[in-house]
């Protein structure tokens, strides 16, 4: 048997978007971003769909718990990834106490982007 949903949360950024943040505050990448995602989109040709779709992972992840934007630090979500390519959701610090209290045990992502958006969709179980 499976365990209860407890949340979902979907997120859509708009590239271009979020391309025109990115270059008008050069410092945004270090504040939304680990380390580790920086260096696995730094050799793609253009890493803001995939940097796009990190930063609606973690919009995903308020949503999936019930909460609004600043209700934990950037940096406290991230995504990695798997051998395989799959991704999934990293949390600690204030975002892992508010999973534990709403009793997340399990986190599943999907990101996806296309020319114009990218998508974080988020289960909370």
């Amino acid at each position: 048997m499976s365990a209860p949903v407890i949340g979902i949360g979907v997120d859509v950024v708009e590239i271009e978007r979020f391309r025109r943040s990115l270059e008008r505050t050069p410092t945004m990448r270090e504040r939304l971003f680990t380390p580790v995602e920086l260096a696995y989109v730094a050799p793609k040709a253009d890493p803001v769909p995939s940097l796009a779709a990190r930063f609606a992972a973690r919009e995903a992840v308020m949503k999936a718990l019930g909460l609004g934007l600043g209700a934990f630090g950037f940096q406290e979500v991230w995504v990695e990834r798997a051998a395989s390519g799959a991704p999934s959701l990293a949390i600690t610090g204030r975002a892992a106490e508010l999973a534990a209290a709403a009793g997340v045990a399990r986190w599943h992502l999907s990101l996806t982007h296309s020319d114009l958006v990218a998508v974080a969709y988020v289960v909370a179980e």
